[in-house]
């Protein structure tokens, strides 16, 4: 595999990628050296002359975060690269990003043990979420990103970490202090998400961005209401959606009636109404709140869809 091509090729090929795109990202790119590993994003050029802002030199970037329990899942997981290249040629520029898995090879004795370790991996991942995002920031002008309309997405693990990151800088907290002054999302996406916190009740002192809540009512992996323990608190999409409100944010739910965790693969599936989002509460901001129910039988339910948190931990 090619991991490392010129950005210069991302601007000079617009009239090939007009004639054929390719299956596979347009570069494989390092934006961070741990000490275990190197990360990586692959980076999908957004389709020229396609979507909200077709005519603009710069154009805006989802970051997806994969799934996988923090134990496992990788950011080419062959039904995401469709969806991926689905967005850039709706007119988006995507960054698949990876991130370490704090969860794996972990086997805490017990539930109260497993607290601090999941809050410990949740942690890692929005810290190499926000070095994915200052990577990008800094090649803003070469890659033909508008800064200013960076949106997180994410399944599962990847969404709690799309909605721990803006929690992390709506509350002002030491993760986010590293992003530049005054910066945040233009939106999160999140596909059976949830916060996680250790440090109290969640709330949002700021303002969130737009929000974009995906989720089944029978998730039994991720909770689609709330676990409060003393000093503690892990709130799905339905709780979310409570304080989302209540901080005047510009955010949609939909609530998949009788569903499970396989709506966390659903991202192919419900593209149209993830445009819409985009298109009119992120890019045009409108204030376009919206609480559905939803019921659909035929949304595939994969045996990991089945599983339970015990089951993974």
């Amino acid at each position: 595999m090619k991991r490392f091509l010129p950005l210069i090729l991302l601007l000079s090929c617009a009239s090939l990628y007009a004639q054929e795109r390719p299956a596979g990202p347009d570069a494989t790119l390092l934006f961070a050296q741990r000490d275990t590993c190197e990360l990586l994003l692959d980076f999908y050029a957004a389709a020229p002359g396609s979507g909200p802002c077709a005519d603009a030199e710069r154009k805006p970037l989802v970051i997806h975060v994969f799934g996988g329990g923090f134990v496992m899942g990788q950011r080419n997981q062959p039904g995401d690269c469709i969806w991926y290249r689905e967005l850039a040629d709706a007119g988006y520029h995507v960054a698949a990003i990876d991130y370490r898995l704090g969860m794996k090879g972990v086997h805490p004795k017990n539930r109260l043990s497993l607290l601090p370790v999941l809050r410990s991996a949740v942690q890692m991942a929005v810290d190499d979420l926000f070095a994915a995002t200052l990577y990008l920031l800094d090649n803003a002008e070469s890659l033909g990103i508008d800064p200013e309309r960076i949106i997180v997405s994410g399944s599962s693990a990847g969404a709690i970490t799309a909605l721990e990151a803006e929690w992390e800088i709506c509350n002002g907290m030491e993760g986010a202090k590293g992003l530049p002054a005054g910066f945040n999302y233009a939106g999160i996406m999140a596909f059976s998400g949830a916060v996680f916190s250790m440090e109290g009740k969640i709330r949002f002192p700021q303002k969130p961005c737009p929000v974009l809540l995906l989720h089944g009512t029978a998730d039994k992996i991720v909770p689609y209401g709330q676990i409060s323990l003393p000093g503690k608190q892990f709130a799905g999409s339905d709780a979310l959606s409570k304080k989302l409100k209540k901080a005047g944010a510009n955010y949609q739910i939909y609530r998949f009636e009788g569903s499970g965790h396989e709506i966390a693969a659903t991202m192919r599936r419900n593209l149209p109404e993830e445009l819409r989002f985009l298109e009119e509460n992120v890019i045009r901001g409108i204030h376009r709140p919206l609480d559905a129910l939803v019921r659909d039988e035929e949304i595939p339910v994969p045996d990991w869809a089945k599983a339970t948190a015990r089951d993974l931990y």
